[in-house]
């Protein structure tokens, strides 16, 4: 079987390798931020740790190309931590376990980390080259970009005297990005007291599984389903079954407010005498939602078994919950009309959790257009906020608007062309880059985000095209190279 340090190009594939053997999800990374911190004073390069905790790695220009103007290259050190609920993995103690499978590398059973692990390497490999003609560098390695731009928000001035940044993260090769989405979080928090039952009663449990989910960012325009949307819809119409009359207990789904849920489940008791009546609906009800999603889900399984439940949800504070989940909105909500296939604006229900004290939810929203993010949120607010919970938001980060005269964009199209004869695409991503954040403290970067081809990221089935990774290489090279002089 071919190992990913015997790829190419060897040194980028060599650090990804490394990189996929220390644990690092999102608020988990000192162990690798300590070992390329490591690696990196035995290479004789200037490294630091800023107060936040991001990693800053200088590298002198080439000889002859000290006039050259200086470069940033730019990843994150997280990774997404996702699995399925039958895979045992500790993302905090356990090594990724990545394969090659054809042309592509991916993982066995959780996510890659090919966001943003394979630019990492890129940026690593590039500071261990010694036959790369380049500029001046600095490398600057963000922490929890996943889990809330972390790293980015606390980035300070003062730290680099490059011009040019280059940012890693983009996951489409042959598109040069110039702009991405800005986000918010949407907390909810429905304050509901659970009731424990005077003697524990047969129950039911509805479980969602099989889904894609994916990226909320670069796969909520593939008409994939949410699971927590799913739960949702069975909840609501059995609910609307007076016959029936349901009492929920509790409802879980999804881990990560920018991944799409691939999985939930609820539980709830019925009357005694409904059973059988209940069998029949949720038969007709699967086979409805299934064909809605035939195409986009050909996995998607429902179930629907018996369970022992020993407290439930007043009925009053349950039917608000359900009608909230209901009404919420999910997806894409708006195209661009600037950019054409481009979303705008869209919002992922990404985390539905039962606690101790009640139940918490979590909406990631996106958009292109701070003012309608900003109405968006108002509208997820309003829908529970009628519904009697508490919402908050936090975590807001801006757009990256293109910049029209960008020297960067134009040489990156020129060595693009080049190099492979045809012009890339340049574009917008609807997924949030840190490019936004940096310019608020860096208004003079002239910034363009790169990439190699990364499917289905934020699930466990990512997977990075290997074609793809040597072509970003070649481009990324190719480019340090023509920087212009100051």
């Amino acid at each position: 079987m071919t190992q990913l340090n015997q790829l190419a190009p060897q040194p980028l594939w060599q650090f990804f390798s490394q990189i996929c053997s220390i644990p690092h999800p999102s608020k988990h990374e000192q162990a690798l931020s300590d070992w390329i911190m490591q690696w990196a004073k035995s290479e004789g390069l200037s490294v630091q740790q800023d107060t936040i905790g991001n990693l800053i790695i200088k590298k002198p220009a080439s000889a002859g190309m000290e006039h050259k103007k200086g470069v940033i290259l730019q990843a994150h050190i997280d990774m997404v931590p996702q699995k399925n609920s039958d895979t045992e993995h500790d993302f905090a103690k356990d090594p990724i376990q990545a394969y090659v499978d054809g042309d592509w590398v991916t993982a066995k059973d959780t996510t890659l980390g090919s966001d943003n692990g394979i630019g990492m390497a890129s940026c690593l490999a590039v500071l261990a080259s010694k036959d790369i003609a380049h500029g001046p560098i600095e490398v600057l390695l963000t922490i929890d970009e996943e889990a809330g731009m972390t790293g980015a928000f606390g980035l300070e001035p003062g730290y680099f005297d490059g011009e040019i940044l280059i940012n890693t993260d983009s996951e489409e090769e042959g598109e040069v990005y110039m702009g991405c989405a800005g986000g918010v979080n949407v907390n909810v928090h429905f304050p509901i007291q659970t009731q424990p039952l005077a003697v524990a009663q047969s129950g039911y449990q509805i479980s969602v599984s099989g889904l894609k989910g994916g990226h909320s960012g670069c796969d909520i325009h593939l008409g994939r389903g949410n699971a927590n949307k799913i739960i949702a819809r069975c909840l609501y119409e059995l609910s609307q079954q007076a016959e029936f009359d349901l009492t929920l207990s509790q409802l879980q789904g999804g881990s990560l407010r920018n991944a799409i849920p691939r999985e939930a489940s609820a539980q709830f008791i019925i009357s005694d005498t409904k059973q059988q009546a209940l069998q029949q609906f949720f038969t007709q009800l699967t086979n409805q939602i299934k064909a809605t999603l035939a195409h986009t889900e050909p996995n998607l399984t429902l179930s629907l078994t018996p369970v022992q439940v020993s407290h439930v949800i007043a009925q009053k504070e349950q039917h608000q919950l359900i009608a909230a989940l209901q009404g919420c909105v999910n997806g894409v909500l708006r195209m661009s009309d600037e950019f054409a296939g481009v979303v705008e604006t869209s919002s992922n229900l990404g985390v539905v959790k039962t606690t101790a004290l009640g139940i918490d939810i979590q909406c990631l929203v996106r958009s292109m257009d701070d003012s309608s993010r900003h109405d968006v949120q108002n509208m997820l607010a309003s829908v529970f906020t009628l519904a009697g919970a508490e919402v908050a938001f936090d975590g807001a980060y801006p757009g990256w608007a293109p910049k029209v005269d960008s020297d960067m964009r134009d040489l990156v199209r020129e060595v693009y062309q080049t190099e492979f004869g045809s012009t890339p695409k340049i574009m917008m991503i609807h997924a949030g880059l840190e490019c936004g954040l940096f310019k608020a403290v860096y208004p003079d970067w002239d910034m363009v985000s790169i990439g190699p081809t990364i499917k289905f990221p934020h699930s466990p089935d990512e997977k990075v095209h290997i074609g793809s990774v040597a072509k970003y290489w070649q481009l990324l090279v190719k480019v340090l190279e023509a920087i212009p002089t100051k």
